[in-house]
């Protein structure tokens, strides 16, 4: 592992998330988020749906490493589209704390609700 600082800690995603917006900000050639910001929204997608496919064949398989390597693949690629959006961590992290302890079954009953009346 190459930085043992950071196993195991979720803070990772913030520092990950600063990354992604420093590539942005510079689009340099050599960076392949910089890539991604470049071919657009469509792209990030493409990627997204891509990994998701992929980790849920790993997990067909019940390939453990395949699907730790896929989850962290499909992570990033969702942070690069909160990038792209400029959502930060935070504001997830605040809606899975609004959710926590909460029924799934409620929570989206909550949100159908609110979405009819808006």
């Amino acid at each position: 592992m190459k930085n043992q600082s950071i196993k195991s800690d979720a803070r990772i995603l913030d520092k990950l998330y600063s990354v992604i917006l420093e590539r942005k900000a510079s689009l340099s050639p050599d960076s392949y988020v910089a890539s991604l910001f470049k071919k657009g929204t469509e792209k990030i997608h493409a990627k997204i749906a891509e990994e998701s496919g992929e980790l849920i064949e790993a997990s067909q398989q019940a390939y453990r490493e395949g699907i730790i390597h896929e989850t962290a693949d499909l992570i990033f690629h969702t942070m690069v589209l909160l990038g792209q959006w400029d959502i930060a961590p935070d504001e997830i992290y605040s809606e899975l704390m609004r959710r926590f302890g909460v029924s799934g079954i409620v929570e989206k009953q909550q949100r159908t609700t609110k979405k009819a009346h808006d």
